[in-house]
């Protein structure tokens, strides 16, 4: 039987993994053919625009939900998604009961549905939703509240922060107001409208629970988000439609819920969705920054395992910041000097102790501009100059 200590050793050894944060090429954005073209550049949101309901709405009054509703919730609509994809493999075919039936030909296709929700945002018919919703789909339908069904585009999308926008062909179309996803405090009230498990245009509401949740806290490591976490009620179908603030003005982009988890939603803050969606309708793509290493937060047990993992042979002299477990070959981490075992103190002159901390710092950062790090090597501290770079796509790997 294992002992207690080393029981304990195995435990922070997980904890040391799950605790990694990647800020290279691991989860990278994919583009389809239509989307590598730019299109001509569009406002995604004109706040002069007559078809924007005027926010006269009293938070005060009990029936405010239902007010926020009658003058949105017609611009908020169900996007059906399918693809095609393999059904069976070479493997499975290998089977000579398998060739029996469906001779020396595999079926090897099958169509794959999915639905989700999206909100109309330009009167001459820009809508967004999320990336996982229209994600390597062969066709997208858009169906509006009066019932009108639509052909969609996939103007571009960015997996990165699940981000995407499709245009339909028509005029004159109700938008949704646009508020302001900073400052928001928890407690405040907000109402999702969407089409969870196929039940078209659900209203549900609650509050903000807790503002600028990490994606490592919520699970998803892969994407570069602060989310809103709400406890209004959010459930597969949700994905893509607006999260409104109680003057009827959409704050987010319901996404994400956790499994075996109750009241506990999740929102990509909207002034996130408007950076991103604009430079997908001006340059057809998204560019994230790029630092190419991968990292965790640096506490006492990490260090300890550390050292009893490497029998000695790494010891890390800091008591805190961010250590460097792998630095990737080529990357501007890698250019710039930095090796694994470098402990960042600093970014820009702003301390940092926790890998969100650098992930957003990164993330704010404009392509080609440069990172002054301040680490400590060894018993040494050290400034090195980072020139961030884009973020490589999956075609470039």
């Amino acid at each position: 039987m294992p002992s207690q200590a080393s029981f304990k050793r195995s435990r922070v050894y997980l904890l040391i993994l799950l605790s990694m944060t990647f800020l290279s090429a691991c989860s990278l954005p994919r583009f389809s053919q239509n989307q590598e073209t730019p299109t001509t550049p569009q406002a995604v949101v004109n706040p002069t625009n007559q078809n924007i309901p005027p926010v006269d709405i009293n938070p005060t009054d009990p029936n405010f939900v239902v007010t926020a509703v009658q003058k949105v919730g017609s611009a908020v609509v169900r996007i059906n998604a399918a693809r095609t994809v393999s059904s069976q493999s070479s493997d499975e075919f290998d089977d000579p009961m398998m060739r029996r039936f469906f001779g020396s030909t595999p079926p090897s296709r099958r169509v794959e549905r999915g639905t989700g929700s999206g909100f109309i945002v330009n009167a001459n018919g820009q809508i967004l939703t999320n990336s996982h919703v229209v994600n390597g789909a062969d066709t997208v339908s858009v169906t509006l509240k009066d019932g009108r069904t639509f052909k969609g585009e996939v103007l571009g999308e960015d997996p990165v922060t699940d981000v995407a926008v499709i245009k339909i062909e028509a005029n004159d179309l109700p938008i949704i107001p646009i508020g302001n996803s900073d400052g928001l405090r928890p407690g405040e009230w907000v109402i999702a409208i969407g089409n969870p498990l196929g039940l078209d245009n659900t209203v549900t509401a609650g509050i903000v629970s807790a503002t600028d949740r990490s994606s490592s806290d919520i699970g998803v490591a892969d994407k570069r988000v602060g989310f809103i976490q709400t406890d209004a009620a959010i459930n597969p179908g949700n994905s893509g439609g607006p999260l409104l603030n109680a003057r009827g003005e959409v704050i987010g982009m319901n996404t994400a819920i956790i499994s075996g988890a109750q009241g506990l939603g999740f929102a990509i803050p909207i002034n996130t969705v408007q950076g991103i969606s604009q430079q997908i309708i001006t340059n057809g793509k998204v560019e994230h920054a790029y630092l190419g290493v991968q990292m965790l937060t640096l506490t006492p047990e990490v260090k300890e395992q550390l050292d009893i993992q490497s029998r000695g042979n790494i010891r890390v002299e800091a008591e805190q910041g961010i250590l460097l477990v792998r630095v990737v070959s080529n990357s501007p981490a890698d250019d710039a000097g930095l090796q694994a075992g470098d402990v960042i103190q600093s970014i820009n002159n702003q301390p940092v102790t926790k890998t969100d901390q650098v992930q957003q710092l990164v993330e704010r950062s404009n392509v080609g501009s440069q990172l002054t790090m301040e680490i400590q090597r060894g018993q040494k501290s050290e400034q090195v100059s980072v020139k961030l770079e884009s973020l490589p796509t999956q075609r470039d790997r």
